[in-house]
């Protein structure tokens, strides 16, 4: 069954307007033009105007019927008290659109948006291309030889996918997306090139919380850095990147930092202070170890994502901040959720866009790839090039690729590797020696840990196995005995006195308790945690 071809148009009180005279049938009116077409049978035509132009509504639908007696036509009367208001006139068209009836099965559509303001225009094309109007855009113009009354038109087919030149253009820019996204690294794995392409497409077509998770040193401060700069270069936002890491806010600090202070809101509070989600409005708020947080800040940055309203410390004056947010984590949110650590409804609100990131040794098909990118990197920062002899590069393959090749740091300690190897060579190329020594010293770092099961067990009781494989041995071990001294005693001060018992003699005033504080802080623990 062949459909039928319906046509929606606006009055156009100038170009339709040429009189009653019998000399208006020489002359280029669009909508009666536009059912004068030899190769587009109109078959009906809904002509939309408001009540002032009742009558030439009136005589344009007649002539149309003149010239095409198989035209069913239509007036649907919409009044614009302001026809340049963009808010009204597409309010108005969009209330109408959803009163038709629309039949795909039995009709093409067509949007005729050569009439009208331009902003009626305007509108005409967001709703064809919402699909709120299921149909094609329609444009006719006179013609500039013979036949002028009659012109031409042309249909304009906004599934962009139907149009190869346009398809490989965005193909294009999708792949370069990709590309920065990726640091410009050619990577291989299969499955994280896959994560990227998504979290592309999340990057430029949403606002909302992304969540990125995986192990220490896999890369998640650096993909958030590029996110932001590629929904930056594509003019999606106007603020800044603000960078926060959540393990360094501890105590009565962390309310201030994040969502700033009066003067005088406590004690040391000398000066106002913005705070990091008021610093990150129009721009993207990255908070890195988000699982870190407090329970109270929690529910403070829930209801900012909600309502992009927070209060400052001391203050009863609202402040406003439109973020993105992104979170960093190398815990599991859904088991501190359980623990009573981490508050559901925010773990909810954060993880509609969620990625894990995959460690280095499960992506051996990348390391090569990321060794030229660290070589490059060095020579950017050094300013000389340091490059593998043929069997050095393939031996430091083998082993990067191989089970011994842990990488407890992934990126870092990859990174940590190049750097040594380009800075220890006696030449601008690193040789087998260089790689059978740096080999040696990442076997012995990532086995200290592991050869202390009681340093090793204490840790874990309070750090997570990323965490811990980024601590040298030797604080590692003093760590672990630290941490044993806490438990045994009742309070702060009684660790300090037992820990710092020769150096607290040597002082006018005891400060036992800050300087076991100071030293819990460099890896994130507070002696509530050792409490609880």
């Amino acid at each position: 069954m062949t459909k039928k071809i319906v046509a929606v148009s606006v009055l156009g009180i100038q170009l339709d307007f040429v009189g009653s005279r019998v000399d208006r049938w020489s002359k280029w009116r669009p909508n009666v033009s536009l059912c004068s077409q030899d190769d587009l049978i109109i078959d009906q035509m809904h002509l939309i105007f408001d009540n002032h132009h009742q009558k030439l509504a009136r005589q344009i639908l007649d002539d149309i019927i003149c010239v095409s007696p198989e035209t069913t036509t239509h007036g649907h009367i919409i009044n614009f008290t302001d026809p340049w208001d963009f808010e009204e006139v597409y309010a108005k068209l969009f209330d109408w659109c959803q009163q038709q009836a629309f039949d795909q099965d039995k009709n093409d559509y067509l949007f005729h948006i050569t009439t009208g303001t331009h902003v009626v225009q305007i509108c005409g094309y967001l709703l064809t291309e919402s699909r709120h109007f299921p149909g094609k855009l329609l444009q006719s113009a006179p013609a500039k030889q013979r036949d002028k009354s009659i012109g031409k038109v042309q249909i304009i087919d906004l599934d962009l996918s139907r149009y190869d030149q346009l398809a490989s253009r965005f193909a294009l820019e999708h792949q370069q997306g990709s590309d920065f996204l990726k640091g410009g690294i050619n990577t291989l794995n299969p499955q994280f090139n896959a994560l990227i392409e998504q979290i592309e497409k999340v990057a430029i077509r949403s606002r909302a919380p992304i969540l990125l998770t995986g192990p220490t040193g896999a890369g998640k401060s650096q993909l958030a850095t590029r996110i932001y700069q590629l929904k930056k270069h594509r003019s999606m936002l106007s603020g800044e990147l603000v960078a926060v890491n959540c393990a360094t806010l501890r105590g009565e600090s962390a309310m201030a930092a994040l969502f700033g202070h009066t003067k005088g809101a406590f004690t040391g509070a000398l000066q106002a202070r913005t705070g990091f989600l008021r610093s990150a409005d129009k721009g993207v708020l990255f908070l890195d170890e988000i699982g870190e947080l407090g329970l109270e800040e929690q529910a403070m940055l829930l209801s900012a994502l909600e309502t992009k309203v927070f209060y400052p410390v001391g203050s009863d004056t609202a402040q406003s901040s439109d973020f993105q947010l992104i979170g960093g984590t190398n815990r599991d949110l859904k088991t501190a959720v359980q623990e009573g650590t981490f508050r559901e409804d925010l773990l909810a609100r954060i993880n509609l866009w969620s990625y894990q990131l995959p460690a280095l040794k499960d992506r051996p098909q990348d390391i090569e790839p990321n060794i030229e990118f660290e070589l490059v990197a060095f020579a950017k920062k050094e300013g000389y090039k340091v490059d593998f002899n043929q069997q050095a590069r393939q031996r430091f393959i083998d082993f990067a690729r191989s089970p011994q090749g842990h990488w407890r740091s992934n990126f870092r300690d990859l990174n940590a590797a190049i750097t040594r190897m380009a800075t220890l060579t006696n030449s601008s190329r690193i040789t087998t020696a260089d790689v059978e020594q740096e080999i040696d010293r990442l076997n012995q770092s990532w086995q200290a840990i592991s050869q202390n099961p009681t340093a090793q067990n204490q840790l874990t009781n309070y750090l997570d196995t990323a965490f811990i494989a980024t601590i040298d041995h030797f604080d590692a071990v003093q760590l672990a005995h630290v941490l044993s001294i806490c438990e045994q005693q009742p309070s702060m001060a009684a660790a300090g006195r037992e820990l710092f018992n020769v150096s607290r003699t040597q002082k006018k005033q005891s400060n036992d308790s800050s300087r076991l504080q100071k030293y819990l802080a460099r890896f994130g623990i507070t002696w509530g945690q050792l409490k609880s």
